[in-house]
């Protein structure tokens, strides 16, 4: 039996974190979180934060030694190029700890790979299924300024780094509509685990 990996994406601010969240409440789901992993890869003394400072200086890290994210936003966000060999550095490192913590887990065990940039960083091949979360492009450009504290163009800039949601959509086994209550999106969490993913 090939085990059950359910690879969670959508767009940037579509409320991914919030399926996560009660997937692994409510069905108690190992949640394997590719941002955390990505957290992990430029911590303090790593040697990929170092690579980092070597190419951007001292204006990307903090005066603690940690990372500046937002200065790192502003870079990658700006020139696909930098955003390019960033990705280079950081995503062999998060496959690594994929398949490291997978380890860990017996086979019949239903796995929730969380990977806001599934597409995007080519890891499809790692999941046996593709959940997407969407909501309307006016809800997406709201949440994510709300959220991040970013002006309209900064949001709309972000949103336009990602593959279009539209790709998304067409590539998933299941989309999660989360333009409504949660109770709603709750309902749609339940009705596709129940459902035998289709190879």
């Amino acid at each position: 039996m090939t085990q059950r990996i359910i690879g969670l994406t959508g767009g940037i601010a579509t409320g991914k974190t919030t399926v996560s969240d009660y997937l692994a409440t409510a069905h108690q789901l190992p949640i394997l979180d590719a941002d955390l992993y990505a957290r992990e890869a430029v911590a303090p003394g790593s040697p990929i934060l170092k690579d980092l400072h070597q190419r951007y200086g001292s204006n990307i890290l903090l005066t603690d030694g940690t990372l500046n994210r937002p200065q790192l936003g502003t870079i990658i966000f700006n020139d696909p190029m930098e955003k390019q060999w960033v990705e280079q550095q950081i995503h062999p490192f998060v496959r690594q700890r994929f398949a490291h913590v997978s380890r860990n887990y017996p086979p019949q065990t239903t796995l929730v790979y969380a990977i806001p940039l599934l597409f995007e960083a080519n890891l499809t091949h790692l999941v046996s299924e593709i959940w997407v979360v969407s909501c309307s492009p006016e809800q997406q450009q709201q949440r994510l300024i709300a959220r991040n504290n970013l002006s309209l163009a900064e949001a709309q800039a972000r949103i336009r780094n990602q593959l279009p949601l539209t790709d998304k959509i067409a590539q998933a086994h299941q989309v999660l509509d989360n333009s409504g209550h949660k109770s709603a999106l709750y309902q749609q969490i339940d009705d596709a685990l129940k459902l035998t993913p289709s190879n």
